[in-house]
């Protein structure tokens, strides 16, 4: 797993420049080869201290759920926010195992498809969406199809489907997204999660990269132009933050941040905070305050990592301020590229 997220983000880091190219949606911010790299390196690096004392040896769900908490606190743009809840949803059905199988690759597949489609408040097919879709899919059709056998020989078929699979739907992008089919191009998310899981294929099975996987892909060319830069500018900027709320709290905020905007992305970060101390519900329980104890379990909240895109940045962060404590704000033009060298928070400006 730690492989393969270094050659991830090796592989994202070299085609980085050609993701920004042909990124043109939602908005033409020519930033999506950037973001997915960023938020991947983000990743990669949970590790790059070693293992730790407390670290369970040989765990693939302990090492996925710490890289994507890492990858979601500095997610970066929607690709890089849908990769980092791909990475914390995949991790789950992996949590105590030693080693992928095809029936948990297929699991893990299929509930990290159901959790980044869920994050959004609009999915849209054509997008990285479909493409993960697709791959969970043809991974669980193969494993049917072996009767759940949980040799390296069906791993090895499964990733093989699901990356096959995951081509071909990057391929239908183009005809699923009025914006594409216009430019005669794919999309550029699309193709970075196909990119991450053939990386995932070859560091399990110790392969090569296929390096003609991207062949013929439409906008994908090395002396094809940068579509997005004749696009035009869109109006209005990117806020994005983490901020601890309970369940109800959140409904309310995406349902304000859908009015204010769209692209709204919530995804809970690591698990529920409880309110209030241990010692002060002990002393409630020796009370036998059975209320107070119902009031502290209806108080746990969670921590969100949020994105929308909006006209101005002002009213969605008075709203985001109104419903709890912001942290990690940042604020960027969608029409302007950010500059990966900043840290967050200052591609714009800084709350």
């Amino acid at each position: 797993m730690k492989r393969w997220l270094g050659k991830a983000e090796t592989t994202l880091g070299n085609h980085s420049d050609r993701l920004n190219a042909i990124n043109i949606f939602p908005v033409a911010d020519g930033d999506t080869g950037t973001n997915l790299y960023l938020t991947v390196r983000s990743a990669a690096a949970a590790f790059a201290g070693g293992s730790t004392a407390d670290e369970p040896v040989n765990d693939v769900g302990a090492v996925l759920a710490a890289a994507g908490q890492a990858a979601m606190e500095q997610a970066r743009g929607n690709s890089g926010t849908l990769f980092a809840v791909f990475l914390c949803a995949l991790a789950e059905p992996l949590a105590g195992h030693t080693r992928l199988s095809a029936p948990l690759l297929a699991t893990a597949l299929n509930r990290a498809q159901i959790r980044a489609w869920s994050a959004l408040s609009e999915p849209v097919p054509g997008t990285m969406l479909s493409v993960l879709e697709a791959a969970a899919r043809a991974a669980g059709e193969c494993d049917t199809a072996h009767n759940g056998d949980d040799s390296n020989q069906a791993l090895g078929l499964a990733l093989d489907a699901a990356v096959n699979a995951a081509l071909d739907a990057v391929v239908q992008t183009e005809d699923q997204l009025a914006p594409l089919h216009a430019a005669h191009v794919v999309d550029a998310g699309g193709v970075g999660m196909l990119l991450i899981l053939d990386c995932l294929r070859s560091a399990v099975l110790g392969e090569e990269l296929q390096d003609e996987l991207l062949d013929g892909l439409h906008g994908y060319d090395l002396q094809d132009p940068h579509i997005h830069a004749g696009m035009p500018d869109d109006d209005g900027v990117e806020v994005m933050c983490t901020i601890s709320l309970s369940p109800l709290a959140a409904a309310t905020l995406r349902q304000r941040l859908d009015e204010l905007g769209d692209s709204v992305i919530m995804s809970q970060v690591g698990s529920a905070i409880q309110a209030g101390s241990a010692s002060q519900v002990g002393s409630r329980n020796d009370a036998g305050d059975d209320d107070d104890d119902d009031e502290d379990a209806a108080e746990a909240s969670y921590r969100w990592r949020v994105h929308v895109h909006v006209p101005e940045a002002e009213p969605a962060v008075a709203v985001i301020r109104s419903l709890g404590d912001p942290t990690d704000i940042s604020v960027s033009q969608l029409s302007m590229p950010r500059d990966p060298g900043l840290p967050a928070g200052q591609h714009g400006h800084e709350y």
